[in-house]
């Protein structure tokens, strides 16, 4: 928010005298409020430091509605969302006070709309929009929170005293309130925190200002239109808490519907999703997203908006519109230090439902964050253990009535429903599904799901009846026992001992019940994570990528058999909840973890985790072992679980900039050595080698093959050979466009590096040039034992100079220099340089060595079968036609049987390569 921007003057002449103390007054509390709601949680300056809501803010759907439809609410589940009715029109946040269809002046209205519609950013934006002048209707404008108002409790005050209180610029044109009319106008955000009474015998009438009275008797006579009878009132409320109100004193009731239109949810994503991020990922070598990255994620997530998929129906709530931009600021965009997954979603919920009550007027004062908990949370957990997503309407009202018994608890139950049930569960608008329920978005199933399982909600009858026990036991004990001591004193009984002792074992045999349970849901979140059917998919954080922008290609067609759900987030979800972090936010949800209980579970889950995770995992299932530790944001317990992996292998990973910061996060801070780490194919830039290089000071072997790294990436690989830490000894870097440039940085990093002894350039650009630098520069290093510089489309000259430089260098072994632009007249050579060298480096540069085949034909054709794909096919097969014409030379010049035998059957190998490539050779 631009804290400069211009507020305009009040025009206080008509309304209350056109003094001049009025006027600077208004204004002062116009900056004050415009400072106080221009301040956003932590959870929204994630998206950027130019982030501002009046710059991103989508007006949702606000439909008039009758009083006769809200006294006559379905007694169907609260799912379905009406979009606008014939007749019953929408309404722009500036009509709502426009007077109604019988051209009454409307002084009051109710808004109303279930958690998650938008209810608390329409006032911010409304607030904001008044402190801007873009509400000139009304020349003052007071704010009060019902939930501020409701800590007061009945302790008296005046209206007078409560708007000082909270807004000191205004107390000295206090007494000139009545003055201001219509023009004058209160928000009342939060009514369901108040509990009303319209009555005569509970709420007396009272027309002055002044007069102290309880906050809620100031609000009743406000809404009476008994005091300040000509102010204009907007009210806030959750559909339960409509009926506070008599509807008399309503001039018109609106129903905020979310974003009902597609193109609200695309304009929302669009403004949120191209706000500049902050250009810092963890440890500060983030990248911000580029313009053109940021609008095909904007695109795709309009495509699959626009085919009505489930996302659609899920982004009916603005609230869930944040949590998709979230998720994608997550994926996408530079990671903030300690954020997780878990976290945005618990953030998400906090940002909804942090101290909000069930039922006000309930006793309990239960928060509606621990019934969802409870109640969906059972359902998520049922559906997640019998891998199930879609819901019948039984299904739903199985979870949900389970144990009422009392007409109170239906009560509170049909509060659920109606205010926050269609938050959680949305109807199916998949075909073939349209009777059944989902949870609004597929990850959050997983996340009710795992908070219903740490917050210890889940428990089997043994484990109810055996807990009913214990606590009778334990209470009916201490009595028992003083009186049994006493006993046992005065008459010589001997079995009064063993009794008082089985009085004490009993809560020991519950403990002990209770921590095999703990090793139960351990074994089956394990069993979750290591699933052999999932071995094959992508890892979770593509898995939800795509959940959000659709799937490119054909989709599966309806009549197909289904595919078996999958729930890898699940565990994700439980190592999140039991961090930290996220146990503080949950306790301000009302529902905390205990310490001891985080950590009983914590070491159950070690010890599963540690009989299972010494199995060798496909990468993706890799990855997800990573993120899994990444969430539970636990280092020491990540080191101990993690002490037996020696080899990081992500091949085929796309290692975008978060997969890069959750490796280094879990890996980085490990002491023991990683004997290979395997990063071929990743899509890697030099961003994500920044971000690895603590892994990359653990590992002995590093492959970074097929990577497109160009020279800047070369920049980083020199600052790790260069490190003081550095323990590499094998460094691949073959097929990336490294070119003069990139190798020219290389070369500095080798000669001050003493531990690498192999190096791979093959198919890397050098051209002549570079191996000429090579050349130059190989002597400065004293410890490279071999050096591949295959495929570089190096001549005669060069590729001469760089043998005669290895023949030289006291450890060099082996020198690869096939498949470059030689003569046979250089090849040759290359031969005979090798053949004369005494204890200097081979040359390798064909399958054969005179007439005998070379001892390295195997390393040259695997070489050539795994880059068939990659490589320009022309090249290859011009250079295979020319080891061929070698193989059949030396199989004619030799009349050794078995060397024409050893000859034929490479060649066999060569001819089956051209075949696959499109045609043999000459």
């Amino acid at each position: 928010m631009r804290w400069g921007r211009h507020l305009p003057r009040a025009s206080w002449g008509s309304g209350l005298g056109g003094a001049l103390q009025s006027a600077e007054a208004v204004q002062g509390h116009r900056r004050n409020l415009a400072e106080w709601f221009s301040r956003l949680p932590r959870e929204e300056r994630q998206f950027g430091p130019t982030f501002a809501l009046d710059t991103v803010h989508v007006d949702p759907v606000i439909r008039e509605s009758t009083p006769d439809e809200l006294l006559h609410p379905s007694a169907q589940l609260a799912l379905e969302h009406q979009h606008p009715l014939a007749g019953l029109p929408t309404l722009a946040l500036s009509q709502l006070f426009d007077p109604d269809a019988c051209g009454r002046r409307v002084q009051t209205v109710v808004l109303y709309g279930t958690v998650g519609t938008g209810k608390s950013t329409l006032v911010r934006k409304m607030v904001l929009d008044w402190c801007y002048g873009r509400l000139p209707a009304f020349e003052l404008l007071i704010p009060f929170s019902c939930e501020d108002l409701s800590s007061l409790g009945s302790a008296p005050a005046s209206l007078c005293q409560l708007v000082a209180q909270r807004y000191t610029s205004l107390k000295e044109i206090l007494p000139l309130m009545a003055a201001a009319g219509s023009r004058l106008l209160f928000v009342l955000h939060g009514l369901e925190r108040l509990n009303l009474d319209f009555r005569l015998a509970g709420t007396g009438l009272c027309s002055d200002p002044e007069e102290p009275g309880a906050p809620a008797a100031i609000i009743v006579n406000l809404l009476r239109k008994y005091m300040l009878p000509e102010a204009s009132i907007l009210v806030t409320t959750r559909p339960s808490a409509i009926g506070r109100i008599p509807s008399k004193y309503v001039g018109r009731y609106g129903e905020i519907c979310g974003f009902s239109d597609t193109n609200l949810q695309k304009l929302y994503f669009q403004l949120r999703l191209n706000q500049p991020d902050c250009g810092n990922g963890a440890g500060g070598a983030g990248v911000s997203a580029t313009p053109a990255q940021r609008d095909s994620l904007v695109q795709m997530l309009s495509r699959n908006l626009e085919g009505h998929h489930q996302i659609s129906a899920a982004c009916f709530l603005p609230s869930y519109c944040w949590l998709v931009c979230a998720t994608l600021h997550f994926l996408h965009a530079p990671t903030l230090p300690g954020q997780t997954l878990t976290s945005i979603y618990t953030s998400f919920l906090r940002l909804n439902f942090s101290g909000e009550m069930l039922d006000s007027t309930d006793p309990s004062k239960l928060s509606l964050m621990a019934y969802a908990a409870r109640t969906v949370g059972k359902l998520a957990y049922e559906g997640v253990s019998s891998r199930k997503t879609y819901f019948s309407e039984e299904d739903v009202r199985g979870c949900l009535e389970a144990g009422l018994k009392t007409e109170e608890e239906f009560q509170l139950l049909h509060v659920f429903c109606r205010d926050a049930l269609r938050f959680f569960l949305a109807p199916c608008v998949e075909p073939g599904h349209r009777d059944t329920f989902v949870f609004t978005v597929p990850a959050m199933q997983e996340y009710l799901a795992a908070l219903y399982i740490v917050l210890g909600l889940r428990k089997t009858t043994l484990q109810r009846v055996g807990k009913e026990m214990a606590e009778l036991v334990g209470r009916v004990g201490e009595d028992v026992s003083v009186v049994l001591g006493i006993v046992a004193k005065l008459l010589p009984l001997r079995a009064l001992p063993l009794l008082f002792n089985l009085l004490k074992v009993v809560p020991r045999v519950f403990g002990r019940m209770v921590g095999k349970s703990r090793e139960a849901v351990a074994q089956a979140m394990v069993l979750e994570m290591f699933r052999e059917e999932d071995y094959y998919n992508d890892d979770v954080l593509d898995q939800m990528g795509a959940s959000i922008l659709g799937v490119e290609g054909p989709r599966r067609h309806p009549d197909e058999p289904p595919e078996d759900e999958v729930f890898e987030l699940f565990p994700m979800f439980m190592a999140g909840l039991l961090s930290a972090h996220n146990r503080a936010m949950l306790a301000q949800l009302g529902r905390p973890i205990k310490t001891l209980d985080a950590l009983e579970n914590a070491q159950a889950i070690k010890k599963k985790l540690g009989k299972m995770g010494r199995q060798v995992l496909p990468p993706s299932e890799l990855l997800d072992h990573l993120f899994f530790h990444y969430e539970f944001q636990n280092q020491r317990f990540s080191a101990e679980v993690l002490s037996s992996l020696r080899q990081l292998n992500l091949a085929g990973v796309r290692m975008t900039p978060l997969k890069c910061t959750v490796v280094a996060a879990v890996l980085g801070s490990g002491r023991h050595a990683l004997d290979e780490v395997n990063l071929a194919s990743c899509q890697l830039d030099p961003a994500g080698l920044h971000t690895l290089m603590p892994v990359f000071l653990r590992a002995r072997k590093l492959g970074l093959q097929l990577n497109s790294l160009g020279p800047e990436a070369c920049s980083v690989l020199r600052d790790l050979l260069l490190h003081d830490q550095c323990q590499m000894t094998t460094l691949r870097l073959s097929n990336n466009p490294l070119t003069v440039a990139g190798v020219a940085l290389l070369v500095e990093g080798l000669v001050g590096n003493s531990s690498l002894t192999h190096l791979s350039l093959l198919h890397t650009g050098l051209g002549d040039e570079g191996l000429q630098l090579l050349a130059a520069q190989l002597d400065r290093n004293q410890q490279l034992q071999e050096l591949n510089v295959a495929y570089n489309g190096a001549g005669d000259r060069a590729a001469l100079a760089l043998a005669q430089a290895a023949r030289d260098h006291p450890s060099l072994e082996l020198l690869h220099l096939y498949f470059n632009e030689l003569s046979s007249e250089g090849r040759q050579a290359l031969r005979d340089l090798s053949g004369t060298a005494k204890g200097g480096a081979r040359v390798v540069v064909s399958l054969t060595e005179g007439t005998v085949v070379s001892e390295y034909w195997s390393v040259i054709l695997s070489e050539v079968q795994r880059n068939l794909n990659s490589w320009d096919r022309g090249r290859v097969r011009r250079h295979l036609d020319l080891l061929l014409r070698d193989l059949e030379d030396s199989r004619g010049a030799t009349l050794n049987p078995w060397r024409k035998a050893q000859l034929l059957r490479v060649e066999g190998e060569v001819r089956a390569l051209l075949e696959q490539l499109g045609g043999l050779g000459s």
